[in-house]
């Protein structure tokens, strides 16, 4: 039993070690583009 709490507590400590989480910096430009068609449906000639 008291290995399980022990175990507990040090999970609850480990959650706040390195203080606040801080939010990653978006890079200017990351070099990466997306484009494209979609297309749904059903296509062809009479």
């Amino acid at each position: 039993m008291k290995s399980l709490v022990l175990i507990a507590l040090l999970a609850l400590a480990a959650c706040g070690a390195d203080g606040e989480p801080e939010p990653k910096a978006k890079p200017a430009n990351s070099g990466v583009q997306i484009g494209g068609e979609i297309g749904i449906g059903v296509t062809g000639t009479l």
